[in-house]
Order: C-alpha cells, then structure tokens, then sequence
C-alpha cells in the first residue's frame, strides 16, 4: 500500500472555489483501480501545543494506494489533467509526500 500526503497551498481567500473543483474530481479518483482512500482535509484548531497556525490557505488531501502503479496511473488519469487546468490561477504550490507502511 501507498500513503499519500498532498499539500496544497492555494491564493488567499480561493480555498472554497479550489475545493469546489476538488470536489468535483473525489468520484472519479475513488472509482479508479486502486484506489482505497482519497479525500481533501483542513486544518482544525485543536488546541494541541505541537500544532502549529491553522492554514486558511491550505488543503491537504489524504491518499491510499493499493500500489505505486495505481498512483502512477492516477496522475496519469485525463480527469485529472482537466482538474489541474481549471484550478492552476487557484494553486499557488504543491508539495507531495509519498509514503509507505513501515
């Protein structure tokens, strides 16, 4: 299996309209082959002394993979090309971890 952290930091004040769009892709991915979790997350106050500012700018989506392969083919999807082009004057970066079971 394949863990997959995905942090994105959008332009000030477009987080509703990026998850909009981000929203409109969650079918999709969760109907491709392999694919075992994929949902956006934000940040939550939690009161917890090692968190640091929640980020109003930012989502971080959660991802599981029964393989690399099917992650490879995910960024591969033609849903997600389309994806990327209508939220691209949205995202300002994207940071991506891929992880394993240890």
């Amino acid at each position: 299996m394949i863990h997959v952290i995905a942090t994105i930091e959008v332009q000030r004040g477009e987080r509703a309209a990026f998850l909009a769009e981000f929203h409109r892709i969650v079918p999709l991915v969760r109907a491709e082959a392999g694919c075992i979790e994929y949902g956006p997350t934000v940040d939550v106050a939690s009161g917890a002394a090692a968190q640091g500012p929640v980020r109003d700018n930012v989502a971080v989506i959660v991802e599981k993979w029964e393989s690399l392969e099917a992650l490879k083919a995910h960024m591969q999807a033609p849903h997600m090309a389309e994806y990327r082009l209508r939220v691209k004057d949205l995202v300002v970066g994207v940071q991506l971890q891929v992880l394993e079971p240890a």
